[in-house]
């Protein structure tokens, strides 16, 4: 079977010679600008880790929902701890989506500027390891994400170093969604309408079942299935804005399931990758050209992320 989008070695990157750093950058760059999609091996992030925190969230998502609800808080737009069943929806779209998910964000210590926009994350008395392997995943994420970074920031002649500050101590988001099997004849909804995704880059550990499409150039949906110990990386909004569309935050969706396996849940562990709220998103110089207009007005990433929150109905 034919692979829909590029696959990249991470390592070439960290220990590769000049010309292999070179060839992955090359690589890494045209797959976003062609697919915005992209998967990844060797990336760091241990395949035992994300194994356990597979199984803390398979413990989580199995209790009794009046359980689960105890986890859900108001006022946090789903930043942080548990989001009921058909809350979330695409912005397009007034039906939610068939999932439930479990949200966990970064960790700064007290007395820290940027503690009073971080939430603390939530502790589920039930599972109590899920939240504490949930940051360390969290952490590998991030430092992964870091990574191709730097790779996107050469491949857009910047500096290397060009996100690291504003990434450093950022607003990303460890999601575990959960997809319950499918007990009637869906309305009109499906595992996750089509949208786009709103940060800079998102990195998506396999999931426990298919149903991840993109849609491509032509149009058309393509399957995404991920290799063993690969994991996929798609553009978000920001970094589209950031660049002036140069490249591209792919829609995607998560379709469901043939009939026969209706009654197959499907779990999956996606890190959004954040920078701090502060990040001016205006579209960088060099990405503006004649044949590519000016595109987005300037705002920051903590405006532009309240903004997308209204539309997917998570913050009133």
């Amino acid at each position: 079977m034919s692979r829909a989008i590029p696959l990249v070695d991470l390592l070439k990157l960290k220990e590769g010679s000049e010309a292999e750093k070179k060839a992955f950058v090359s690589e890494l760059g045209h797959a976003f600008q062609e697919f915005g999609f992209v998967g990844v091996i060797n990336h760091g992030i241990p395949k035992e880790l994300v194994s356990r925190y597979y199984a803390e969230a398979k413990a989580f998502f199995s209790l009794p929902t009046e359980i689960k609800s105890k986890y859900e808080v108001k006022g946090l737009a789903g930043q942080r701890g548990y989001t009921s069943f058909g809350k979330e929806h695409a912005k397009q779209s007034n039906v939610g989506d068939l999932k439930e998910f479990f949200q966990l964000g970064q960790v700064v210590p007290e007395g820290h500027p940027l503690k009073t926009e971080y939430p603390d994350n939530i502790t589920v008395a039930e599972v109590p390891a899920f939240t504490r392997t949930g940051v360390e995943l969290y952490k590998a994420f991030e430092a992964s994400g870091g990574e191709l970074l730097h790779a996107i920031a050469v491949y857009l002649g910047l500096d290397e170093g060009y996100f690291d500050e504003k990434i450093h101590e950022g607003n990303s988001i460890l999601r575990a969604i959960h997809y319950p099997p499918i007990t009637s004849e869906p309305k009109t909804a499906i595992r996750a309408e089509q949208h786009e995704d709103i940060n800079l880059i998102t990195l998506l550990v396999g999931a426990s079942a298919g149903g991840l499409q993109i849609l491509d150039l032509k149009n058309q949906w393509l399957d995404i299935v991920p290799g063993e110990d690969e994991i996929v990386v798609n553009v978000g909004d920001m970094l589209q804005r950031l660049t002036n569309n140069y490249l591209k935050s792919t829609t995607h969706r998560v379709v469901n399931p043939p009939r026969e396996e209706w009654h197959r849940p499907r779990l999956s562990i996606p890190f959004f990758l954040h920078p701090k709220s502060e990040m001016d998103l205006s579209c960088l110089p060099e990405t503006v050209t004649a044949e590519r207009p000016l595109a987005y007005e300037p705002i920051t990433a903590g405006e532009y992320l309240n903004e997308r929150l209204r539309e997917i109905g998570l913050k009133k």
